[in-house]
């Protein structure tokens, strides 16, 4: 089950649970649209994976309790900004591979 954390990990603009502009890697790292084109370039900070758009939970009970009701968002704001110099560092250490090769 997905956390759905509450904001984005490097600005901490709000996400909530509904929000279409909030990205996940794989690892569940919580970024905005924003800070993962112009600051992350698709590239976690923390596990260098790639960033794929966070689902939303329905807010109503369309089937079997599977809502925002049954099974809220998460609470734990998790902050850590990025250090652009080691994440310049990461991005040229990936430098022409594919996010499938990374």
């Amino acid at each position: 089950m997905l956390e759905l954390r509450p904001s984005c990990e490097h600005c901490r603009c709000a996400l909530p649970p509904a929000s279409t502009k909030a990205r996940i890697c794989s690892f569940e790292c919580t970024f905005c649209a924003d800070c993962v084109a112009k600051v992350l370039h698709d590239t976690c900070p923390n596990c260098g994976g790639g960033f794929a758009p966070r689902p939303v939970r329905p807010q109503h009970n369309w089937h079997d309790d599977n809502c925002l009701a049954t099974y809220p968002a998460g609470s734990r704001e998790v902050h850590r900004p990025v250090d652009k110099r080691r994440h310049a560092a990461l991005l040229a250490a990936q430098a022409g591979l594919a996010a499938d090769e990374r």
